[in-house]
């Protein structure tokens, strides 16, 4: 309170720049949680940097989407929000390169597995700071009384579904009425089906066509649980919260889903001895593991007044402890690898997961452009309810991908 007072009775009898001590900061993150990690993390940067301002504003994460180009554009703030991999694409052009900061802050070694996803041109663009697991959510107690452990290659999963149907029990529970929860099953069929490098390449450049034989490979191994019945029935018909019950009551034993549904299944009434979590299964050995994670970024816009302070931010928001406030505070994954997580079983498994991982996918609707996500996600769903269709879609899929990149 001193110091902003000092600046304004300066600012009477000298003419500051406009930039002077401010650093300007538009979010969306307008939820109560990030909201929150926001709030306290800009006080902690301010108490440290008593010579900096923060002036921040909020904006609700529709609001944001729709105006993120024209305040890029037009008197941009000095840092935004943002998200890693090819939703970052259309914007490198309007963003700061802050590959200096990764260089002299050692980034390449504390975020070590966001890094793929933060690179573009071979330069980084931004800081990432949360971001969350996905894997096999599963009834620990129905695997216990079967005999079965964590699948950790493709046919020990083959073995387990065999179990499970010859009890009764549908594999994996799923709902695809709103077509996103099929794109994870195609993300990690083909991060371990064909890598990392292959997916990234894939869904961002559109350079390799639907009908490749390197994407028939990984139907191949999709029609190996969709034409065995691994996958609850109608599934079309059900939200992925609506497909929360099967696997609560005990008529399915999986999940393969992101970190945020273990709230909604332990309030559903399982217990954290019922619900395990393994990552998703190994499928070609010589494949390192990638994962999906979707990342939450800050960045800075080329045309920002105050650049010296908005790196001063990132690479406050890049520190272990940083990471670690904020996300108990969302009840996320701290990037940084030097980071502590909450005391939560499935926060630390996805801890370690991310933590060691080759590579992070942001999802397939975040990695692929917008119309190819749209049109991608009808034909993943039309696929596990039609699987006979198989070939059909991917050469309709593939139309697509010619208009689209």
């Amino acid at each position: 309170m001193l110091r902003k007072m000092i600046l304004a009775v300066l600012s009477v009898f000298f003419v500051l720049p406009a930039s002077a001590g401010v650093l300007k900061i538009t979010t969306d993150t307008s939820d109560p949680a990030p909201k929150a990690a926001f709030e306290q993390a800009i006080k902690q940067f301010e108490a440290e940097n008593p010579d900096v301002t923060v002036e921040w504003t909020v904006l609700d994460h529709e609001g944001y989407k729709t105006a993120i180009n024209n305040f890029l554009t037009a008197n941009p703030p000095d840092v935004i929000t943002w998200y890693a991999g090819n939703r970052m694409l259309p914007y490198i052009t309007l963003l700061e390169d802050v590959s200096d900061l990764w260089e002299s802050e050692n980034l390449g070694d504390t975020l070590t597995s966001a890094k793929p996803s933060m690179t573009i041109d071979g330069k980084q663009w931004g800081v990432p700071y949360t971001y969350y697991q996905w894997g096999i959510y599963y009834r620990a107690d129905i695997f216990a009384d079967l005999g079965l452990s964590c699948p950790t290659d493709w046919q020990g999963l083959l073995d387990v579904n065999k179990t499970l149907q010859a009890n009764n029990i549908t594999p994996f529970t799923i709902g695809t009425k709103y077509l996103w929860t099929t794109a994870g099953w195609f993300d990690y069929l083909n991060l371990r089906v064909n890598g990392h490098e292959f997916h990234a390449k894939f869904t961002a450049t559109g350079n390799i066509p639907y009908v490749d034989r390197r994407i028939a490979d990984v139907f191949d191994r999709w029609d190996e649980l969709v034409k065995s019945g691994a996958f609850l029935e109608n599934h079309a018909g059900y939200s992925w919260q609506e497909a929360l019950a099967p696997m609560v009551n005990g008529e399915a034993a999986m999940y393969l889903m992101g970190n945020f549904a273990v709230a909604p299944l332990l309030e559903a009434g399982l217990t954290k001895d019922q619900l395990g979590f393994c990552p998703f299964p190994t499928i070609n050995p010589d494949v390192a593991r990638a994962e999906d994670a979707p990342t939450d970024t800050i960045h800075i816009p080329l045309n920002a007044e105050n650049k010296a302070d908005a790196r001063r931010f990132l690479a406050f928001f890049a520190r272990a402890d940083t990471q670690t406030a904020i996300n108990k505070e969302l009840g996320q994954l701290p990037v940084n690898n030097q980071s502590t997580t909450k005391d939560d079983k499935y926060l630390v498994a996805g801890f370690e997961l991310l933590s060691t991982s080759a590579g992070l996918a942001q999802f397939y609707d975040r990695d692929a452009p917008a119309q190819m996500a749209a049109e991608g996600m009808k034909g993943f769903q039309e696929y596990m309810v039609k699987p006979q269709r198989r070939n059909a879609i991917l050469r309709r899929l593939d139309r697509v991908r010619k208009k689209v990149y």
